[in-house]
């Protein structure tokens, strides 16, 4: 059992509540028995799987089939868990997985999300959850938004992370650009817009453009799409929040798909 704080493995993975280190080390955290059921479910390669000894007696199927994919197991004291967890309640399992092998393409194909500068994880990982839920193709994101493995982001996706095919675009207009000569239509939200989200055929092909929650989208995203589209809102209300937006533009979609 690893009891020190100083042990190598333990200082590692305590690093990797660092975006820097995320990056460098090319990991990053699943914690808690959700996400590591979904992740093994998806057969998604982990590195290291860290538990206390009264999770692993209590999950042994789990334990095992993590055991399986894994690179290293250990039996952590309960010190060592709270230690390299990022929340203050730990349920008894942390594990480490490999950056490279999620964010690869997205297919331009159905209905697609391009984000451009969300910071919110909260955010972030709702709108990974609905956009799997809704049937939604993939996601894109831009690289000046916040981290796709940030802790939080995972958590808020509540292990839909590891359904929806997601990738960062290192420029994103030139995604959208590719997106287009792929046949697929561009639409861009906007609060001055004429058409509303339903009025657009979301049975073709498409890319919908969210922007940042405070700023929205940028001049030069909105000049490349094909459509723009507002959510109605009541006199003296400003805007909704960018998840919600996203939540009622796929299902609006999906609404539409099956009804054709």
């Amino acid at each position: 059992m690893l009891t020190s704080l100083q042990n190598s493995l333990v200082k590692q993975i305590r690093k990797l509540h660092s975006s820097k280190e995320r990056h460098q080390q090319q990991l990053f955290l699943v914690e808690g028995t959700h996400l590591l059921e979904e992740a093994c479910a998806a057969n998604y390669p982990l590195e290291a799987v860290c538990s206390t000894p009264e999770w692993q007696d209590s999950h042994g199927v789990l334990w095992q089939k993590a055991c399986d994919i894994c690179e290293r197991a250990e039996i952590v004291s309960e010190e060592v868990l709270k230690a390299i967890a990022t929340t203050v309640q730990p349920d008894g399992v942390v594990a480490t997985a490999k950056r490279s092998d999620r964010f690869g393409e997205v297919p331009f194909t159905g209905i697609v999300l391009a984000l451009e500068t969300v910071q919110d994880p909260g955010n972030l990982g709702t709108i990974i959850r609905t956009a799997a839920a809704a049937g939604a193709s993939g996601l894109w994101l831009s690289e000046d938004s916040v981290d796709l493995d940030n802790p939080k982001v995972l958590r808020a996706s509540a292990g839909q992370w590891f359904r929806l095919a997601m990738a960062m675009s290192p420029d994103l207009k030139t995604t959208v650009q590719q997106s287009r000569e792929a046949g697929m239509q561009v639409v861009a939200t906007l609060p001055s817009a004429t058409l509303t989200y339903w009025d657009v055929d979301w049975r073709k092909p498409s890319l919908i453009l969210l922007g940042n929650e405070g700023a929205g989208l940028s001049k030069e995203l909105t000049a490349v799409a094909d459509l723009q589209v507002k959510i109605p809102l009541s006199p003296g209300v400003e805007s909704v929040n960018v998840a919600i937006t996203a939540a009622l533009m796929l299902y609006e979609a999906q609404r539409q798909i099956f009804k054709s």
